[in-house]
């Protein structure tokens, strides 16, 4: 059954889990898809886990395009939802529609997300007025991270957890049929769940939110630069991998691969003319 907005706020008001994973490619989001998770969102991680940057920061529109666009072919029923990368939204109104058509456009996704609180609502607004779902994103949002000091935990005094609070309501009075919250205190999270009418996902944020979504690379163990504290590893594909790739070497090299079961054969009279 195909995942759209609704869904995710029929989920809320049933008080069932949401799932959000996130996928780069076509390959990765079938099988995200196939294995039921309701949500794919093609990350401006891709810029960590694909693309080898420190930060999200270099991201470009064009980037998310590519992704993007591969990962809406592969996904049949899952909600997709492409991250508006730094400056593709902050700059303007303007800028913030004509990218987000762009992306919507040209992925075929169902959603974009964007980081931000009140600061952003006019761009959120003037999105949804297009008639394009926008998915907000408060607490740790990496975009920021140069103004934030680092990867820190948010939310933590009582001036910074009210102004959490206020941007949640206004982001949802913008228009945004959902919100992300990373690495917010577990409480914290609860609060802003029970505040706001659109569902919560939950990164590094408890399960007191109505969903969860995590790096697909983080998860499987497969991106190894750094491993926030967040993250369960639900298998150590990273190392499957690399022992298969070191097999794979070993197996060309001492000429086992490729086999006669791995070769294609001709007649011997057609290679005996040839001579």
């Amino acid at each position: 059954m195909k995942n759209t907005v609704t869904t995710f706020q029929q989920m809320k008001e049933k008080g069932e889990k949401i799932s959000m994973l996130t996928a780069y490619d076509y390959s990765t989001a079938r099988l995200v898809d196939e294995a039921g998770v309701n949500s794919i969102l093609v990350g401006d991680s891709l810029g960590n886990v694909m693309l080898g940057y420190e930060d999200t920061i270099a991201v470009t529109v064009e980037d998310m395009i590519h992704h993007g666009r591969a990962v809406a072919r592969g996904a049949k029923n899952a909600l997709v939802v492409v991250d508006m990368p730094f400056l593709s939204y902050q700059t303007s109104v303007y800028d913030a529609v004509v990218n987000a058509g762009r992306i919507m456009k040209e992925t075929h996704c169902g959603a974009v997300k964007l980081e931000g609180g009140a600061v952003v609502c006019p761009q959120i607004k003037a999105i949804v007025d297009a008639s394009i779902p926008v998915c907000a994103h408060l607490g740790l949002t990496p975009q920021s991270i140069n103004a934030f000091g680092g990867f820190k935990v948010q939310g933590k005094t009582v001036e910074a957890a009210q102004k959490l609070i206020d941007d949640a309501k206004a982001v949802e009075e913008a228009g945004a049929f959902a919100v992300v919250l990373e690495c917010v205190p577990a409480k914290l999270a609860k609060l802003v769940s029970e505040a706001v009418s659109i569902p919560t996902i939950g990164i590094g944020a408890g399960n007191g939110c109505d969903g969860q979504v995590l790096v697909y690379a983080d998860m499987l163990a497969m991106f190894s630069d750094f491993c926030p504290k967040f993250v369960r590893k639900f298998a150590n594909v990273g190392e499957i991998m690399r022992q298969a790739f070191a097999d794979y070497d070993a197996a060309v090299k001492d000429g086992s691969f490729p086999a006669e079961e791995h070769t294609y054969k001709i007649d011997d009279e057609v290679i005996e003319k040839l001579y």
